[in-house]
């Protein structure tokens, strides 16, 4: 799995996993947090919350164009420092008036256009170093792995969110609105972290920086890292016209994958606080410990590494991994104590820990389609991807029916204050998470992959920034979801993303010759 590729992919992988983790601890508790501090309703909340998840998707569209003028190196760096001084505004407690209301806005647009410079370039830079033919047929597995990396760092924001803030209220003795400050705080120093991992390991990747001479690219030297430039090959106008055409349909397309699978953090999240039992006990509690989750992570990738290894001290390796991990969760198992108590934004946890745990899963089966000549192109998966975002929502409209609808009162401060109606079992939020997660293998990493294979290469920044565009008018619409909250049935708002999901597959399938003619 992580055989022959080139060394900056690991670095830049590290360095967008310490950016993602802030990003996902600050994202874990936002929408709770803008109820609880400016007592907002569901809908305004999820507005501002949406909003903010549009700002950082849109961005990368200007990041991009700059970058294609300035270098991706610089623009990267540049939005760093941004998302710094963006996360250390919102990570002031400043209580829940005006003043602190439209500071923690400005926070959000400077967290948004830091991300803009930084996230989409860095993919940039990761696509151009497999332009060595050495490495062009790992560009999917290299794409898989970035993703796998994105998603280490989410796996434990979760937990951080929820630990820092317990930590703030029990040992600082801060109100629980001021608490979630410091669960913000976090992203501070995981960007300091990110700045490291780049700038030290920078020499691996630093061929795919750009710069002034945007008309060449890197040459592979010998070692594979890139070093004297080449002139890159022109495309006509009308392949060039072809793949931008090509390219907007994917992007019409992911627009609703994110609109539905976005809803973890709002409308996902506030079933989990409003509808799903806070208490779990025996086998299913262990889920709720990302540690244990760790140790299956290690379980799965010493599998794989008993059967792949080709000596036997590796296979012995995998062998006494696999043991101790098991053995581990065995001894953990029996130091179970009555009931656990869960928190709503612990639920997100799920989604990052599919995602690694499956992503060499999902390589091992594209890798053996791929060896008998049968592996869906990249816009095929992405269509069978939103039929599996669709399945995720069936399961969610099933599992509603007949709960009521969600309920207000009124708090001491006259704020109104959502209520705790139903026990759920937490194992229908725990399968829908698993099941998106297999649509979002299927589309985010190939469609990220696509879109550095086929942008024309003048305009690989831009058409970078459009997937992002294309991603953050998605996140836009996750308002969607707050303004349905209360308003129907939750099985009519759970079901109106599973129809968007498969009317978004019907035209993916519609479009196939002319997506798969640029492949």
């Amino acid at each position: 799995m992580f055989e022959n590729q080139p060394k900056g992919l690991f670095a830049l992988a590290l360095a967008n996993t310490g950016e993602r983790f802030g990003y996902y601890t600050m994202l874990a508790v936002f929408a709770l947090f803008l109820r609880a501090n400016y007592g907002l309703s569901a809908g305004m909340a999820g507005t501002i919350y949406s909003s903010f998840l549009m700002f950082v998707y849109f961005f990368p569209l200007f990041g991009g164009m700059l970058a294609d003028k300035f270098g991706f190196g610089k623009m990267v760096t540049t939005g760093i420092i941004i998302m710094f001084v963006g996360y250390l505004l919102l990570s002031i407690p400043l209580g829940g008036d005006t003043t602190a209301l439209v500071v923690m806005l400005a926070a959000l647009l400077l967290i948004g256009f830091g991300t803009g410079l930084f996230k989409g370039n860095l993919q940039v830079m990761v696509g151009d170093l497999y332009n060595d033919p050495k490495y062009a047929d790992k560009r999917d597995a290299g794409f898989s792995i970035f993703y796998m990396a994105i998603n280490i760092g989410a796996l434990f924001a979760p937990t951080a969110a929820i630990k820092i803030k317990e930590w703030a209220e029990n040992s600082l003795g801060y109100s629980s609105n001021d608490a979630y400050h410091f669960s913000f705080a976090v992203a501070c120093a995981s960007l300091i972290l990110s700045i490291a991992i780049y700038y030290i390991f920078r020499s691996t990747f630093r061929h795919t920086e750009g710069g002034k001479k945007k008309s060449l690219a890197p040459n592979p030297s010998s070692n594979g890292e890139g070093s004297a430039p080449q002139a890159v090959p022109e495309l006509s106008k009308e392949e060039t016209k072809q793949r931008i055409v090509a390219l907007c349909m994917v992007f019409a397309v992911v627009i609703f994958f994110w609109m539905a699978f976005h809803q973890n953090g709002l409308s996902l999240t506030y079933f989990a606080d409003e509808f799903t039992d806070h208490t779990v006990e025996g086998v299913q509690s262990m889920a709720f410990d990302v540690w244990n989750l760790v140790l299956i992570i290690f379980i799965v990738y010493a599998g794989f590494a008993l059967f792949q290894s080709k000596t036997s001290k590796g296979r012995g390796i995998a062998a006494a991994i696999i043991i101790a991990a098991v053995g581990l969760l065995v001894w953990k198992y029996t130091k179970l104590q009555g009931e656990l108590g869960i928190e709503a934004p612990i639920f997100q946890q799920f989604n990052p820990f599919y995602v690694v745990a499956l992503t060499p899963v999902s390589m091992a089966i594209f890798g053996m389609l791929s060896a008998k000549g049968k592996e869906p192109s990249a816009p095929r998966k992405i269509a069978y991807g939103m039929i599996v975002a669709a399945a995720a929502y069936a399961l969610m409209a099933i599992g509603s029916m007949g709960l009521p609808l969600p309920q207000t009162t009124m708090g001491a401060d006259g704020e109104p204050v959502a209520l705790h109606v139903a026990d759920v079992t937490p194992n229908l939020l725990i399968g829908t998470y698993l099941i998106l997660t297999f649509g979002e293998l299927l589309l985010s990493p190939m469609g990220i992959s696509f879109v550095s294979k086929v942008a024309p290469p003048k305009y690989k920044g831009m058409m970078m920034g459009g997937w992002f565009v294309a991603t953050a008018i998605g996140n836009q619409l996750v308002v969607v979801g707050g303004l349905l909250w209360g308003a129907v049935p939750l099985w009519v708002c759970w079901s109106v993303f599973l129809v968007i999901c498969l009317i978004a597959a019907i035209f993916m399938f519609a479009m196939m010759k002319r997506l798969e003619k640029v492949c």
